[in-house]
């Protein structure tokens, strides 16, 4: 390929590209939680989308091979939940393969739906799942609105460049 001129030289799709060209997209910061088998399970999701407002639903994506997929995969209803910008160590906990998640010091109770509720969050949402759409080695989960809570206080969690950070002024 030859350089185009001012947009540098372009690269074939690959993983790395993608991955190279979505950490430089901010993006807001969400935990998905569900009611697994043996316990709760959930994970940081940055691909949370607001789908539709008449029903109100959402989608993300969930990665096949992750620890949450099958719970997710069973669920009929999931939590979502909008991260304020104090708690990065709460994102980088429910990012991290193999992390005690819902253990000390995560303050989570049961919510309604069965679904883990984290505590003092900006915004949660329970919602029931209506859809798991194949896409590659990920799954697209859409899912409607049941219940939430959008009056935590505070600014949003960011992720940008590879970690989490907040809104500057």
């Amino acid at each position: 390929m030859t350089a185009l001129p001012g947009l540098g030289t372009p690269r074939l799709a690959s993983p790395d590209l993608l991955r190279s060209t979505f950490r430089r997209h901010a993006a807001g910061v969400a935990v998905i939680t569900a009611r697994g088998a043996t316990g709760p399970v959930g994970f940081t999701a940055t691909s949370l989308t607001s789908v539709s407002a008449e029903p109100p639903m959402i989608s993300f994506g969930v990665g096949t091979g992750a620890s949450s997929w099958p719970a997710i995969a069973e669920a009929d209803h999931i939590g979502v939940h909008i991260l304020g910008e104090h708690q990065g160590d709460l994102a980088a906990t429910f990012a991290r393969s193999g992390a005690d998640r819902f253990g000390a010091p995560t303050a989570w109770r049961d919510g309604p739906e069965g679904v883990p509720v984290l505590d003092d969050v900006l915004a949660w949402l329970v919602c029931r799942i209506v859809a798991r759409v194949p896409a590659g080695d990920h799954r697209i989960v859409l899912a409607e609105v049941v219940l939430g809570d959008p009056t935590g206080g505070g600014r949003p969690l960011l992720y940008h460049q590879g970690r989490f950070t907040a809104l500057r002024d």
